[in-house]
């Protein structure tokens, strides 16, 4: 574990241009620069947060890693609840979320070609012990693991292996039978689901409807006026 970096996943993309990063693991106690969708900044204070990154080759085309992130959500989610962290849900496409609060998120950066192999590089950021000072500086309200369960006073190395041991084998999971094998546990977790939602879409138009959970490739449903209309991207809020 390093102590200080920009970002886990941006050293990992660095490392790609000379060495196969399939199954690296770069992990921070303290990230200068890193990021979460769309560039936007995550914070990440040293012994507060557990960041890492997991390089992965998939043998497929990009067109199938749709619901990556989403798997990688269920695997992180059950990876907390057997170490004792109840009532972790996901919000669609990359959040773990508690009680309404964002307890962390996942950022996929793939390259590859169309028909395959991919190469991606999976970044993780989790609140574990975060100060109300820094709960301030974040617009949307946060959770960490310490308000979940004082149990968040688990050794973060123990943490992490947990967590990591997790991924790569549903990372594998993936490889071998897509989001299919994750879309029932993610409807379980679902935390949109039968909620009035307001999708900002890439193009800034507000698609405004009920979330109807996820199809088989990830793609949030969003039921308006008896349809139900895909999104593959967007940005969501609870109306």
């Amino acid at each position: 574990m390093l102590d200080t970096i920009d970002s886990t996943s941006s050293e990992l993309l660095r490392r790609a241009a000379s060495t196969d990063i399939h199954r690296h693991l770069l992990a921070a106690q303290r990230q200068t620069a890193g990021r979460g969708r769309h560039g936007r900044r995550w914070y990440a204070l040293a012994g507060g947060s557990l960041t890492f990154s997991l390089g992965w080759r998939f043998e497929h085309g990009a067109e199938r890693l749709g619901g990556l992130s989403l798997a990688i959500g269920v695997a992180l989610a059950r990876a907390l609840d057997a170490l004792g962290y109840r009532g972790i849900e996901l919000k669609w496409p990359n959040d773990l979320m508690h009680g309404g609060r964002k307890l962390g998120g996942v950022l996929v950066e793939s390259t590859g070609s169309a028909r395959g192999p991919t190469r991606a590089v999976v970044g993780v950021g989790l609140n574990v012990r975060i100060p109300a000072s820094m709960h301030r500086q974040v617009a949307a309200p946060i959770s960490d693991l310490a308000s979940i369960d004082n149990v968040a006073t688990l050794d973060r190395n123990v943490l992490l292996g947990r967590l990591a041991a997790a991924l790569a084998t549903s990372l594998a999971r993936y490889s071998a039978e897509g989001f299919a094998a994750f879309h029932a546990e993610w409807d379980e977790l679902d935390a949109l689901r039968n909620q009035p939602v307001e999708v900002l879409l890439p193009d800034g138009r507000v698609l405004c409807g009920v979330a109807a959970g996820v199809d088989g490739d990830g793609a949030l449903l969003v039921e308006r006026s008896g349809q139900r209309v895909r999104c593959l991207s967007g940005e969501v809020s609870v109306r």
